[in-house]
């Protein structure tokens, strides 16, 4: 945490505190969350990671336990803050694109502190803040768009980018590999068995070499049927 320095704490659950730092170089501001280490640590974060259709803030921070693991795609689920809009349609819905909704609603909210779609006079009638919106889906973000967007990608790791990801494999694809044909080939060649071998030379700091001069005898050979290499 040498290069943050702490603001103020946002948050706590159940093994989590959320904290509100900046970056000692840029004074970009960011919410960074505390993971106590323990046994639990794994159970919880695989909770958090299956919360479906409840990635609202308080469960980011609380880790709340979902109810909704196992709602289909067609149900009206989640917190109506978030909610997408073709949610509350009551029709069939890709749920992995109405969670990049909830996400959206998520950050919007980290960032400005208030959610983006709420009608002061009537907070709860989400239906009516929400329907201006839903004419405008084919418009929304999706998942290859956030990955190639500047504020994503900044102090993202190289190795994590899609471009890295697509030269790794075209490297793949370049490197030749052998057909079994041309594999048996060299098996094949490997079991003939050879003529003898002699070696005459010279060796850098050994001199001149024969190997037909080598007493067999004075050879240390390991006859174990291991592989073995000097290292």
């Amino acid at each position: 945490m040498e290069r943050y320095e702490v603001i103020k704490d946002i948050g706590s659950g159940n093994f989590g505190v959320a904290k509100l730092v900046r970056d000692v170089r840029t004074k970009e501001l960011f919410a960074v969350k505390f993971i106590e280490r323990g046994m639990k640590i794994d159970e919880n974060v695989q909770r958090e990671i299956m919360n479906h259709r409840s990635l609202r803030h308080p469960n980011i921070v609380k880790f709340k336990e979902s109810s909704v693991l196992h709602s289909q795609p067609k149900s009206t689920v989640g917190t109506p803050a978030y909610i997408a809009p073709e949610v509350l349609a009551r029709k069939e819905y890709d749920g992995k694109v109405a969670d990049v909704w909830s996400c959206g609603v998520t950050l919007y909210v980290m960032l400005v502190g208030a959610y983006p779609f709420e009608d002061p006079d009537e907070p709860r009638n989400f239906r009516k803040t929400l329907t201006h919106s839903s004419s405008h889906l084919v418009q929304r973000i999706t998942i290859p768009e956030i990955k190639n967007h500047p504020w994503f990608l900044k102090n993202l790791p190289i190795e994590m980018t899609d471009e890295y990801q697509m030269n790794l494999q075209i490297i793949d694809m370049n490197v030749p590999s052998q057909s079994m044909e041309e594999i048996m080939a060299v098996i094949q060649e490997a079991r003939k068995p050879g003529d003898g071998l002699k070696l005459t030379g010279q060796l850098p700091g050994l001199g001149s070499m024969d190997l037909d001069d080598i007493d067999v005898d004075d050879i240390d050979v390991d006859d174990s049927g291991d592989f073995v290499c000097a290292l």
